[in-house]
């Protein structure tokens, strides 16, 4: 499989306070793994760094095989931050539209693109509504849905389904499965432990070091335990 995503001996500190301590972290394509921590343990800083949005005091971050930031690989890449960046006094679709162009999807691609995430994040009825008007959950929806656009080779999910009812985050995570299948590589930050069983992966992150990396039943295995809640709370419990 071909790394994706590429990671080594990855710092970053914010004055004294090392927040990324020598990550070692890869990715493949039709891989799906799940990154959790607790708030502050450095998930976030470490998906910015990755993409260039902060710059690394030492190792080396591959996006695609490329170190970023780089406008070349934009449109292979789908990147939903942990806080919505949309234009607010705009409609979703103008919203998804702007984006769709971005990522260099022509004009006859846009509509059944937009069409199909619409659906996939059940925000078809609310396109032509103003953002200012959507509720958090609907924003959310909405990034997601720009995230979806352009059949990216790699998504990069921060916390994806905050403020998303319980059947339409099966309905999300039924579209992460097929893409998948169908060879895209995602990453995604949770701290909902039942999504963690899904992927493939589960990094778990504190205090900015990777403390274990392999699949959900390897790490229940290993920790003796049954589920990844409880991982995550043994790990926890044994760094403190």
């Amino acid at each position: 499989m071909k790394k994706l995503l590429d990671l080594q001996a990855l710092r970053k500190n914010f004055g004294q306070q090392v927040v990324l301590n020598n990550i070692n972290f890869s990715l493949a394509t039709g891989e799906i793994i799940g990154l959790i921590g607790p708030s502050g343990a450095g998930k976030s800083t470490m998906i910015k760094t990755m993409l260039g949005m902060e710059k690394a005091d030492d190792g080396e971050a591959l996006v695609l095989n490329h170190r970023m930031p780089n406008r070349r690989i934009l449109g292979e890449l789908g990147y939903m931050a942990q806080s919505d960046a949309l234009y607010e006094t705009l409609s979703g679709l103008e919203n998804m539209v702007f984006f769709a162009q971005m990522k260099g999807l022509t004009r006859a691609e846009i509509p059944e693109a937009i069409d199909h995430a619409a659906q996939v994040v059940d925000l078809s009825d609310h396109l032509n509504k103003s953002v200012a008007g959507y509720s958090g959950g609907m924003k959310r929806r909405l990034s997601l849905a720009i995230a979806l656009l352009g059949n990216p080779k790699l998504l990069i999910l921060d916390e994806p389904t905050v403020g998303i009812d319980p059947a339409l985050r099966r309905k999300v995570w039924r579209e992460l499965r097929q893409l998948k299948q169908d060879g895209v590589g995602i990453l995604v930050t949770t701290h909902v432990m039942d999504e963690a069983e899904l992927t493939d992966k589960v990094g778990l992150l504190l205090d900015g070091k990777i403390m274990a990396f392999d699949s959900p039943d390897n790490l229940k295995s290993t920790y003796a335990v049954n589920t990844i809640e409880d991982v995550f709370l043994k790990a926890e419990g044994e760094l403190l």
